[in-house]
Parts: C-alpha cells; structure tokens; sequence
C-alpha cells in the first residue's frame, strides 16, 4: 500500500501528526508513507524510519512570485506519479486539498481522504476528497489526526493508543556543552509566532531564579533572541543556547529533563519526545496539546473561540509563576 501525508505546516501541527506513523506502520507494516511538506519545515521530519520520502515544496514562494507556481505545479506532478493509493489531506485547508488532489487519484481504486466541510475552517477543502471524515473542530487537535489516519485507513486509535505512544521524532547524535551534569537542564520557549502567546519574559527570568536549575532559552529569530537577552539580563545564570537547526533542536529537547514554554513548535515536540513539558496558554485552545502524566498545561482565565482565535488575547499575563514552579518542582 502506497500511502501519501500531507501536512505542509507548522511546526507544532506536523508534530501533532506525525504520531499517525507508528500506528499506521503497527497496522500496516509493509506501507509505504511518503509525507509532503513545505521545504522550510522539512527537518522536524527527517531522520524518521516511518517515513520513505519527505518530499519538499514551497508553496510560499508563490506569494513572492506568481510564476513560482509553475515550478512548484511541476514537483506535484512528478510526485503524483507515485500512485498512491491513500493520500490524506491533514491539514484541511484549501492549499493542502489542492496538493492532495494534484498527487491522488491516479489508479483504479485510488482515494483522497480529509476532514468533511463541518470539521474544518475552511470548509470548502472538503469537497476536493473523495472520503470526507466527520469529527468537531473542537475536539483534541492530535486525536482528530489520528481519528482522520485511522478512519482514513480502515482501523481504530484510541486515547489510550495515543498516551502509550513511543517517541517519534528522530534526530542524529549532538553533543552540547551547556549541558549540566549536576543541575537539571530545563529548556525554556520564550518565542511564538504572535506576541500574545508569549508568556512575559520577566515572568520566565523570575521562574528561572525560583527554580534555580541550568536554564536554558532557545530562540529562532531575532525578536526571540532579544527575549531570551533580555531574561538573562535579570536571571544572571540563564544559557542562551546557539541557533540550532531542526536536528539540534530535536537532539536537545531529548537531553532535557523538562521543557518550558508557550503553545509553539518546539513545546510540542517536547510531548513528540515523550520529554516532561509545561506548556502555557493564552489565546490559544489547550485542545492543541495532549496533556499526560508529564506533559502538563497550564492556561489563563481568557475563553477561546476554536474558529476565531483573537491575537489581541494578552491573558496569558495573568498566569501566575508560582503555578509553573508548581508544576516545574515535580521534575525537579
């Protein structure tokens, strides 16, 4: 069986995905799965076994320049001549139901499957399927994929498949010297891709004070490592790790002994690790993590709305330390 993912981006939601593998491979040990992502987020998916070919597009150069469509139009079509025999559309928008219908459909018996018109945003996604799945938008982000995989394919995933899960993000072997052999190495994520999904950075440099362990922030870009310059400024002993590529990144999460951080990417992988995290949450619905034995969330008093989140939401101010040293002293 060949099989086609597409999950094109972000960082967080192709971890949320990519849990599908092992249970599609327990299942179906001789599948083939190719996955389809945009280029820059390649790397949360290299490494892994699971997968036969990553392949890479970059549907964002077209918004740079229309012409780029004809190139990327070219890539689908060579991958299109895999014929799949299942290509699943996990994103359930209109860019990822366009991709799958380009690279599906091929051979006799062949099927694209996605979210039906009722479980997804943009609603009119649906009718480029031929299975249409049926599962509240509301629901766990990570159980509707593996709702989707499964129904998709033909078998179940439960809750307790899902909490049982093995780690699944795979990396090369990295060494960091900032790493204590004494102390506990906790991670911090002070960065996301709005402002007011961030939790304060004077708020994380007093958690760091607090707990007294090797702190340790990453950043992404610029405005992150302000933020992490900036804690440091007042948590003194604080390490500001180096940029680090997606394999880096991976390999230290792996290394730590907790993650801290807002609802972003590399929080997540923390749970794709099965790594102790803390993930904090403002404008954001909590149903975007699994929260386990060790993956704790914590969230402020804002209510969200799943179909219009308000990126004016700044109530993740209102958490208060004590509660993430709280729940940081559990693994401390």
């Amino acid at each position: 069986m060949k099989i086609a993912i597409v999950r094109l981006s972000a960082i967080g939601d192709i971890v949320h995905t990519m849990v599908v593998l092992q249970f599609i491979k327990a299942k179906f040990p001789s599948a083939s799965i190719d996955w389809i992502v945009e280029e820059s987020l390649s790397g949360v998916l290299e490494n892994n076994p699971q997968i036969d070919t990553v392949y890479k597009i970059n549907l964002k150069s077209i918004k740079k320049s229309f012409s780029n469509i004809f190139k990327e139009l070219d890539k689908l079509k060579l991958i299109a001549k895999n014929n799949y025999d299942i290509v699943i559309d996990a994103q359930g928008l209109i860019k990822s139901a366009i991709v799958a219908k380009i690279i599906g459909a091929r051979v006799v018996g062949s099927k694209i499957c996605g979210f039906d018109k009722d479980s997804i945003r943009e609603g009119v996604a649906s009718y480029f399927y031929d299975d249409k799945i049926s599962i509240s938008y509301t629901q766990n982000k990570i159980f509707r994929n593996c709702y989707l995989a499964a129904k998709s394919l033909g078998f179940n995933i439960t809750h307790d498949d899902i909490l049982a899960k093995k780690p699944f993000l795979y990396f090369k072997e990295h060494n960091f010297d900032f790493l204590s052999d004494i102390r506990k190495n906790i991670l911090f994520v002070v960065g996301s891709s709005w402002l007011s999904k961030n939790y304060p950075w004077q708020k994380y440099a007093n958690i760091i004070k607090e707990l007294n362990e090797n702190a340790i922030i990453i950043w992404g870009n610029e405005a992150e490592l302000e933020l992490a310059q900036n804690i440091k400024s007042i948590a003194k002993d604080a390490v500001i790790a180096p940029k680090l590529s997606f394999d880096e990144l991976k390999a230290l999460i792996a290394k730590s002994d907790l993650v801290i951080g807002n609802d972003t990417g590399p929080t997540h992988m923390a749970w794709g690790l099965n790594k102790p995290s803390i993930m904090l949450f403002g404008p954001t619905p909590i149903e975007q993590a699994y929260e386990t034995k060790i993956n704790y969330v914590l969230k402020s008093p804002s209510i969200v709305n799943h179909y219009k989140l308000d990126k004016n939401d700044f109530s993740i101010e209102e958490i208060k330390e004590v509660e993430v040293v709280r729940l940081a002293r559990l693994f401390c």
